[in-house]
């Protein structure tokens, strides 16, 4: 009766998703992400750091008598560290997938891959984006007391840099996608997504070298970083800045539809 119960499940989920095209595999990817427990975990950790990592972002800018820098810089300070409660977020969207063995039932309902796969890159960026958002707004909130007179709030910066760390956030997703489907573990993901994003950009820093140092300003971190604060520092504009991330989670993505193809599950 169970296998009855699963087959019958299977061809409706089947005839569901496949039957309505991409719109059909965005919704059943919606779906599942909204029915384990990992983002909610991660949107509730990403809160919670940045309510934290902005409130003494502000008041060590009041003790440490900082000049006055625009409110937002706090929320843009804080994407170091949330940004990963994001990275987990994208990757288990295909990882949680392939450790229990459902990806094969995915498969079997879109067929068509690069349908499943662009569902789940479209998915993560727009959490990633509305999350990044949200909590942009609500670092600026609580810097802007701490603060206590060394900040300075202008509408356009704010919106600008808002909405900056909202695109940053949706290509960082997009590109934890692609390589969750290169490598199909949630460990190696991580410290994948880790190393580019973060360790490799200390480490070419801290090497120091004009080589190294121009490599590392077309990291995605670093090109992020001038991006989201967008206080005229950068060594590209913004159009390009965003056009390299872009890069980075296209290149991410051909790696991962590459591996797809040639072993799906």
């Amino acid at each position: 009766m169970s296998a009855v119960l699963t087959g019958v499940s299977d061809d409706l989920g089947g005839r569901a998703a496949s039957g309505g095209g991409f719109v059909g595999a965005f919704t059943s990817e919606w779906t599942k992400l909204w029915t384990i427990r990992t983002p909610y975990v991660c949107l509730l950790a990403g809160l919670v750091v940045t309510a934290v990592f902005t409130f003494y972002y502000g008041s060590i800018a009041r003790i440490n008598d900082k000049p006055v820098q625009p409110v937002g810089n706090a929320s843009v300070s804080s994407v170091v560290l949330t940004q990963f409660a994001l990275v987990i977020l994208a990757m288990t969207l295909v990882t949680s997938e392939y450790s229990t063995g459902s990806v094969r039932t995915s498969l079997l309902w879109v067929p068509v891959r690069p349908r499943v796969q662009l569902a789940k890159a479209l998915l993560s960026a727009l959490v990633g984006f509305v999350t990044a958002v949200a909590w942009a707004v609500l670092g600026i909130a609580l810097a802007w007391g701490p603060f206590q007179g060394h900040a300075e709030f202008e509408l356009s910066k704010v919106a600008y840099q808002t909405v900056a760390m909202g695109v940053y956030s949706a290509l960082i997703c997009v590109l934890t996608v692609g390589v969750a489907f290169v490598l199909r573990t949630a460990a190696g993901t991580v410290a994948v997504v880790f190393f580019v994003v973060t360790a490799l950009p200390g480490m070419l820093v801290g090497l120091g070298g004009p080589v190294l140092l121009a490599v590392n300003a077309y990291m995605p971190q670093t090109v992020g970083g001038y991006f989201m604060l967008g206080d005229g520092k950068a060594p590209f504009p913004d159009a390009v800045s965003v056009l390299i991330l872009l890069v980075w989670a296209v290149a991410a993505q051909g790696a991962g539809l590459l591996v797809l193809r040639r072993r799906d599950a």
